[in-house]
This record gives C-alpha cells, structure tokens and sequence, in this order.
C-alpha cells in the first residue's frame, strides 16, 4: 500500500488490531519476557491511534487499554457485537435515528445485551430510541462497524428488517436528537454508510429477495483496500463511510 494512500480508517483498523493482540497476549502469557514485548506492541498502537486523532495523549491510551486486560479466556479481545434494524412504514420510507453524541443519522443500533436473543435487542432498541414496536423478519446485514466508519470501537453489527406494528414516534432524550421516517430520495445529512447498505436496506424494505449483506474478503485481507472486493471490484467491498465515534 501507497504510503500518500493511508488514511485516518486505515490507522484506527491497524491501531485497533495490534492493541487487540497486545492485551489478548496479556491476559495469557506467564511470561515476563513476553509481557514486556506486549506492553512495547500496546505502546506502538497508541502511538498509530494518536496519529489517527485520537483525542487522547498516547501514554493516556496505554493507560486505559492495560486497565481492560482480563486472564486467559477473559483476557481475549475480540469485537463487541450490535444489533440494528431496519424498520420500514407503509409508504416504504425508513425509521432512522439522528445520534446524540455525534449528530450523525442512522438506523435504530445499540450493544447486544446479555439475556436476550439478537432479534430481540432489536426490538428493545428500536422502542427505546424511536418510540415505534416493531416485529422482526429477517436478518439483512452483517456488517463491521469499523471498516464502514459506523465507530471507533470494534464491532460486528447485526441488522435486521423489521415490520412496523404500532407505537409513536419520540426520540430518546439522552440517546438521540431526533427521530423520523424518510423516503430513499430523502435522506437526512451526515448518514453513517448509506452508500454502502442503503439501497440493500430499501431492497429489503420494498420485500424483494435480497440475500444478507457482508463484507467480503479483501485480497490481501491486512492490507487490501476497504473499498473493493475479493476480485478488485469496488462493488463487492464495503465503502467507508463518515467516522462516527
């Protein structure tokens, strides 16, 4: 890869995945040795996330990542997992929700909770942030959080079509800034990825056939660019979309 070629997404997927081995390495050696070279590993992926913009000093980074090693299995680092939904009306228009944090739109999303089935943290959220029951139909997209610039901490994102059954539209007081129903030709401003699962979504949404969406693997998977598929076609990969987090 160019050097003039690598961006801020490039630096966080990097800085993420050292800080990942570095701490998963952590939590299993016994071995001071190893833990030192680990520690040396954690310091470099502060540096490369700085340089990405992180507001945060590098040896500040360092500090919080050590505080979240964990031993053995508990110390394996690996993403956190979302769930979304794509929620449609009877006009065909879809629910999407303007975050608090960073005033970015995007369909209904929140972390999967312990205790319940994935489908069901997605009705929980969509109730919760936009005030609309839903019931849900199929799984359309799996996706990752980080290489679509949906956010800067690891995640896999779930997302499934749902029906619209009842409830009122009110958006969250502390989780969003508004909330609303929007055609495919009328979407709001910043929206995270929609290049990317925007025309599956309403796909879906119209009830067409749609297979699930996922990041294909990009040849070489490391260093391969995020935007073009297994066989180089930009149409097969995942975009990257506005940074949100």
């Amino acid at each position: 890869m160019d050097a003039l070629a690598v961006s801020a997404s490039d630096l966080l997927r990097w800085s993420e995945a050292l800080s990942a081995v570095a701490r998963t390495g952590l939590g299993f050696t016994k071995s001071l040795y190893e833990q030192e070279r680990f520690e040396e590993i954690l310091k470099v992926a502060a540096d490369i996330r700085h340089a990405a913009g992180h507001e945060l000093e590098a040896e500040v980074l360092v500090e919080e990542w050590l505080r979240t090693v964990g031993d053995g299995v508990a110390g394996y680092v690996t993403p956190k997992v979302a769930v979304g939904a794509v929620v449609g009306n009877d006009q065909g228009d879809m629910l999407l929700v303007q975050r608090a944090d960073s005033g970015v739109w995007l369909y209904p999303t929140g972390w999967a909770d312990v205790g319940y089935s994935a489908s069901e943290v997605a009705v929980k959220e969509v109730e919760e942030e936009t005030g609309i029951l839903c019931e849900p139909q199929r799984l359309i997209m799996v996706l990752d959080g980080l290489r679509l610039g949906f956010t800067s901490v690891p995640l896999y994102s779930l997302v499934f079509q749902c029906r619209m059954i009842g409830g009122e539209l009110r958006a969250h007081p502390l989780e969003t800034r508004d909330v609303g129903f929007f055609a495919e030709d009328a979407l709001p401003f910043p929206l995270a990825g929609s290049e990317r699962w925007g025309p599956h979504a309403f796909s879906a949404l119209r009830g067409e056939p749609v297979e699930v969406l996922f990041d294909h693997p990009r040849r070489p998977m490391w260093r391969g660019d995020p935007a073009r598929g297994p066989a180089g076609d930009p149409a097969n990969g995942p975009a990257n979309g506005p940074a949100n987090g």
